[in-house]
């Protein structure tokens, strides 16, 4: 059996999204269908769109999502109908060898619901990073529903799901920033911002907020940026080091993807300093350093994916400090819409006007 719901897609590269009907599978063996509540529009189904990811259109787009199971498969354990859950896209296999070196947030056999969701004529879609969650419900793998308390707004919790995830891990987990530490994130947007949040969480004595943008600049405030720098007005990587006694931060996150930033934060940090990439770059992107540099400099330079969370120990981790009101993760909510809004979302992303934008269902 299957069921048709209201979902957003793309059809093409570059086309402006649509809103229509899907079909979505029961679930089978190890999968489980989720009514979604709520899905953040995050960049990544703009880079989705673009076909900056692949071209295997056409695409069921949205991933940052929380909602409640309806139903699930065979062979689910410790999952029900009426949990609340958060979708995640690193499903861990538990087997493969980062899983069982014991570093299951670097699994190299993540996987996916085995049906696929597709169009009222058949045609099947490429789910975002397995999961297609702008959909009134859609088919996972088990693996990919974190249970949460249900206490948080869905809308909230949703964005653990990716974008904030990311950010808070890169400072967190990646970066492992340090009380006293001082650091720095270029790139001021929901991720950028998420870092700077995990950065002050973590005790960072100084946070440098980086951007283009002074609307940014001044959210960043709100999330635990110590010092702003307009990098459009101002050499980057010297108002860093004038902001860091001369020498560089310790921690220089990278949350825009592309080589002039990673190059301003491999410059920033100071001597055998972290540098992290977590913004997403697109395949053709290239960079080109010294070797010297690289040598000289020491340090570490790593890039930060999903912000090397394990979702069943980080979510409800987080969703709790939260709800006890040590985590402002509502701040990232500029909106609620609907489904058929997620293209004018996608223009005021590209403005540079919310931090995210949020479907409610």
């Amino acid at each position: 059996m299957s069921h048709e719901v209201n979902a957003v897609i793309a059809r093409a590269k570059g086309q402006p999204v649509e809103l229509t009907s899907v079909l979505v599978p029961d679930p089978g063996p190890g999968e489980a269908l989720v009514r979604v509540q709520a899905c953040g529009v995050c960049h990544t189904d703009l880079h989705y769109r673009e076909g900056g990811i692949n071209d295997e259109f056409p695409f069921l787009l949205g991933h940052e999502a929380a909602g409640v199971v309806e139903d699930v498969g065979a062979d689910v354990a410790g999952l029900a109908p009426g949990d609340f859950v958060i979708l995640n896209w690193r499903a861990v296999c538990g087997d493969c060898r980062a899983c069982r070196r014991g570093e299951p947030w670097y699994c190299f056999a993540t996987h996916n619901a085995s049906q696929k969701m597709t169009l009222a004529d058949g045609t099947v879609l490429s789910a975002a990073l397995g999961i297609g969650a702008f959909a009134e419900r859609t088919l996972v793998a088990a693996g990919q529903c974190t249970k949460v308390d249900p206490a948080v707004a869905p809308e909230v919790a949703g964005l653990l799901g990716c974008g904030v995830m990311a950010g808070l891990g890169a400072a967190l987990n990646t970066a492992a920033v340090r009380r006293g530490e001082t650091v720095a994130v270029i790139g001021c947007g929901g991720v950028g911002d998420a870092a700077i949040l995990g950065a002050s969480f973590a005790g960072a004595r100084t946070v440098i907020a980086v951007d283009v943008d002074d609307r940014k600049l001044d959210l960043a405030k709100q999330f635990g940026a110590t010092h702003t720098v307009n990098s459009r007005e101002v050499d980057a990587v010297e108002a860093i080091k004038d902001l860091t006694d001369g020498l560089g931060a310790d921690v220089v996150i990278e949350a825009v993807g592309r080589p002039e930033t990673y190059r301003q934060a491999f410059y920033a940090r100071d001597l055998a300093g972290r540098v992290v990439l977590v913004g997403v770059p697109t395949p053709d992107m290239t960079i080109e350093l010294p070797l010297i540099d690289v040598f000289g400099r020491g340090g570490v330079l790593k890039s930060s994916w999903y912000g090397d969370c394990l979702p069943s120990r980080d979510f409800p981790m987080l969703v709790d400090l939260h709800l006890q009101g040590r985590l402002p993760l509502d701040k990232f909510v500029s909106e609620t819409i609907g489904l058929g809004d997620v293209e004018a979302a996608f223009d005021k992303m590209h403005r540079g006007e919310v931090l995210r934008s949020v479907v409610v269902l």
